[in-house]
């Protein structure tokens, strides 16, 4: 930011370096200006990180071996239990939005991430109450329900109230978390643009390498020490992610709304007023308006949505809806089809923990010697170790060559390197479902097609290429993701950006467990086992992975398509 001194203005130049040092809006933690070199980048999106990594750890500490207690110590049923978590995956996936409103329109993101905090702290102790109170009935021990025995109602009622508290903790501390982290660097500032696209690279490194040892550890305690215990670490490690994050207070940089009017309500109204004006003709921007530096320079898009500056003259009238708002309302209409799009990839991204597992689970997994990896733990390896050495090459080889060549601060553009990703997902759905049958091929060639508990003697490190392309894609188009929904969403509605981006996984999930609910009604019954066949060598996974590689490349496609015709939203300076 450049100050203009002017005689007699009363600033002397032994302050002129400090005014220079003030990071345009934001503030800090007590309302002031923010000084660049005490605040904000790394110093403070390290505490923002660390508790992000947490959390993951804590979510993923009762997610993933969820199913185990379902249908053990709750003596629920296979496909109760997976109707269970399916219902809860999704509700995980939608209330992130939820919690991004709340957070943009009315409480701040910093609040938002601290009452959740609170919220999780508290729906993880009543998880580790609810198994607990399993102990205090006659003859109902945490493995009778192995043998038929039904838990209490109260523990059942604790647990499924502790559980979607959990929910609601994650779905307002996802994508506030998030995005409160990249708050912490200035758009305007060279420097810390790079260094905010690192971040997204960083944040995604440690929320998958941090948590493999400590989640293989919680895992086990789990199922062989105390689901009490189980439950209650992660609530421990909530409470340490809690004061890690409040540490971190007087680093913070609190972005401001320059505005000072509800963001849904000014874009709303940009809906509203075109709507009202749709007969009205096509209006022209002068070059002046123009020239502000709200409006694309690369041609006209979405016009009608122009006409909600017309007053009932025909005039252009700003007391209403201004040409801000007008941009805000087109960049958030420019990402539906982006969102649309990748809607194939996030069908074949929940895979590798459903149906690679099962894949893997039936062939020969020794890594070492008489070393046997288990079937969940072999994803979780492949490709958490993949994610990680990816993004660190990603980062500090990858982008800085590139950053050379095309002179950009990510090194190549965010559509780029989500299409790249796309592309990778195709290809790794491919190579699953050749594997899938060569696997199928063996089982016929060795007898083994009604011997479904049987190991086909095929060895794990043909599932490696699919496990490594399809975590390779995560690099590109995940990460992506995130910080192309952060980028072109205006600057009050980071959160729900981020939302929007967590948004596109959770309905691929919900979809891709349509498609199986459908296309198995679809393919079994009058003696036929169906494409899911519980006994996996009647099975046909590889005509699903191919019917998702279609549905891959029509996306990618419409991508493409998309692609050439986005505008970028412009940065608005302060």
């Amino acid at each position: 930011m450049t100050i203009s001194i002017a005689t007699g203005d009363g600033i002397s130049e032994a302050e002129i370096p400090l005014l220079n040092d003030v990071v345009p809006c934001s503030v800090d933690f007590k309302g002031r200006p923010t000084v660049r070199s005490k605040s904000g980048c790394w110093k403070s999106s390290a505490f923002i990180m660390g508790a992000g990594v947490a959390e993951r750890l804590a979510y993923y500490g009762i997610s993933a071996n969820l199913v185990s207690y379902l249908t053990g110590p709750l003596g629920q049923s296979t496909a109760t239990a997976a109707a269970v978590l399916n219902a809860w995956f999704g509700t995980s996936s939608l209330l992130p939005i939820l919690g991004g409103y709340v957070a943009d329109s009315f409480s701040g993101r910093f609040r938002m991430i601290t009452v959740s905090c609170v919220l999780y702290i508290s729906g993880l102790s009543l998880l580790s109450l609810s198994a607990s109170l399993s102990t205090t009935s006659p003859g109902c021990k945490p493995t009778a329900s192995k043998l038929g025995c039904s838990p209490p109602e109260l523990q059942i009622a604790f647990f499924f109230f502790s559980f979607y508290l959990v929910s609601l903790a994650q779905g307002g501390l996802t994508p506030c978390l998030q995005a409160f982290g990249a708050d912490q660097f200035d758009e305007d500032d060279e420097d810390e643009c790079k260094a905010k696209s690192s971040f997204f690279n960083w944040w995604t490194c440690f929320s998958a390498g941090g948590v493999l040892v400590p989640l293989l550890i919680l895992t086990y305690i789990q199922e062989n020490v105390s689901w009490v215990l189980g439950f209650g670490i992660p609530a421990i490690v909530m409470c340490l992610a809690l004061l890690f994050f409040l540490t971190g207070s007087r680093t913070y940089r609190f972005r401001v709304n320059t505005h000072a009017k509800n963001p849904f309500l000014r874009i709303h109204r940009v809906f509203v007023k075109a709507a009202k004006n749709w007969k009205a003709a096509p209006i022209a921007i002068s070059i002046e308006e123009e020239g502000q530096g709200v409006l694309p320079q690369k041609g006209a898009q979405l016009k009608f949505l122009d006409k909600a500056l017309l007053a009932p003259d025909g005039s252009i009238d700003e007391k209403i809806c201004s040409i801000v708002d007008v941009e805000d309302a087109k960049s958030l209409v420019r990402l539906a089809p982006i969102w649309f799009a990748c809607l194939g990839y996030s069908i074949i991204y929940s895979q590798p923990s459903t149906l690679f597992t099962k894949q893997a689970a039936t062939i020969d997994r020794h890594i070492i010697g008489s070393f046997q990896l288990p079937a969940a733990s072999l994803q979780q390896c492949f490709i958490t170790v993949t994610i990680t050495v990816s993004l660190v090459l990603y980062d500090r080889v990858f982008v800085p060559i590139a950053r050379a060549i095309t002179k950009k601060p990510s090194g190549i553009s965010m559509l780029h390197r989500i299409g790249t990703g796309l592309l990778l997902s195709s290809t790794s759905i491919v190579i699953a479902a050749f594997v899938e049958r060569k696997r199928l091929a063996l089982a016929r060639e060795y007898g083994l097609v009604d011997m479904p508990n049987a190991t086909i003697p095929m060895s794990v490190w043909w599932l490696a290429p699919q496990y490594v392309l399809s975590a390779s894609s995560d690099v590109f188009t995940m990460v992506g993701l995130q910080e192309f929904f952060y980028d072109q969403v205006p600057s009050e509605l980071k959160s729900i950006g981020l939302a929007m981006y967590l948004s596109i996984l959770g309905v691929g999930s919900l979809l891709s467990g349509f498609l199986v609910s459908s296309i198995q009604n679809l393919t079994s019954g009058n003696g036929q086992d169906g494409w899911f066949a519980d006994n996996l060598n009647r099975a046909h996974l590889d005509y699903f992975y191919l019917l998702l590689a279609g549905i891959s490349a029509a996306g990618f496609a419409g991508f493409v398509c998309f692609n050439r015709s986005y505008v970028y939203r412009r940065r608005i300076h302060c």
